[in-house]
């Protein structure tokens, strides 16, 4: 079985996060969708509600025969990797900027575990601007970000930001 962990923060997940599990779903039989604990950052969501919505909005994506599991980690993502005995890491890139830095991961985590690889997948165009940050500050400055992530997602802000 080829195992593959898609980690992130997932606060909150947008579209362009399940455009890139729908598509990793055809490379893998199992994709852990993993949220990073980071106790460092405040988050919009808790852990448990971003695992919450993941489930809720991984139901409704086509993943073929591939199993999608949601589940989380705190530490090194090499150790969380060797662990889950995972093949490979899912990373999505949107711009040049996103691959400099992953690229330095994925250097880092091959140094670290050379056994697991980093697969880069880019971004849908449609979402190659999207980020978990962006739709947070749109959405807290009063503006739509509607068709970016699931309404679902806009829901919980909605509360989240006490809008009606």
């Amino acid at each position: 079985m080829r195992r593959a962990i898609y980690p992130g923060s997932f606060d909150p997940v947008t579209n362009g996060h399940l455009d890139i599990i729908g598509r990793c779903s055809r490379l893998f039989d199992e994709i852990v969708v993993a949220v990073l604990v980071h106790p460092e950052k405040r988050p919009l969501f808790t852990v448990e509600e971003r695992q919450s919505i993941l489930r809720d909005v991984i139901s409704g994506v086509d993943t073929g025969a591939c199993r999608v599991v949601v589940d989380s980690f705190e530490g090194l993502l090499m150790q969380y990797a060797v662990e889950k005995q995972a093949d490979a890491i899912v990373r999505g890139i949107r711009a040049i900027s996103d691959y400099e830095y992953e690229l330095q991961m994925a250097l880092m985590n091959r140094r670290l575990e050379p056994r697991v690889e980093t697969v880069f997948m880019m971004s849908a165009e449609a979402y190659s601007y999207v980020s978990s940050r962006l739709v947070k500050e749109v959405y807290g400055l009063g503006g739509s970000v509607a068709g970016l992530v699931p309404e679902v997602v806009e829901a919980r802000m909605r509360e989240k930001f006490g809008r009606a």
